[in-house]
């Protein structure tokens, strides 16, 4: 019996939604990490990029436990000298809550070259409202 390796023409799309409304946010993460990468399928295959594409609704209210609020820090740089930023979770949610989600999912994914098309496929909203609406099923 051969091992089933799926073709990059095989591939077929699928889009799910996420509503991380008081849900936790390692569990939201890990939810769309998981069908951005495909693995739910039973055709998965480790070097085809053959996940579906996830919308994240309500990323401005998805819990944290502990004191994450207050001590979890991001951090980026712009390339300049003495570019370098941090700034803690509560700041990041006021400013640009997508970015939290995006930064668990994309540091639950793995580190390849496959990475970055998977997260392309990851589109998140502070809010309810997505202009993804007839293309979703929910989960």
């Amino acid at each position: 019996m051969n091992t089933y390796m799926q073709k990059t023409a095989e591939v077929e799309r699928n889009w799910h939604i996420i509503d991380a409304q008081g849900k936790i946010l390692g569990e939201v993460a890990a939810q769309a990490a998981t069908w951005l990468i495909g693995k739910h399928k039973p055709t998965y295959t480790p070097h085809i990029d053959a996940g579906d594409y996830v919308v994240v609704i309500n990323a401005a209210t998805v819990a944290v436990t502990g004191r994450k609020e207050e001590e979890k820090m991001y951090y980026r740089h712009s390339g300049q000298p003495g570019g370098f930023r941090q700034e803690n979770l509560a700041r990041l949610r006021q400013r640009a809550p997508e970015r939290i989600i995006e930064a668990a999912v994309k540091g639950m994914l793995p580190k390849n070259k496959l990475q970055a098309d998977r997260i392309v496929r990851l589109k998140v909203f502070a809010a309810a409202e997505h202009p993804y609406s007839d293309k979703l099923k929910a989960a």
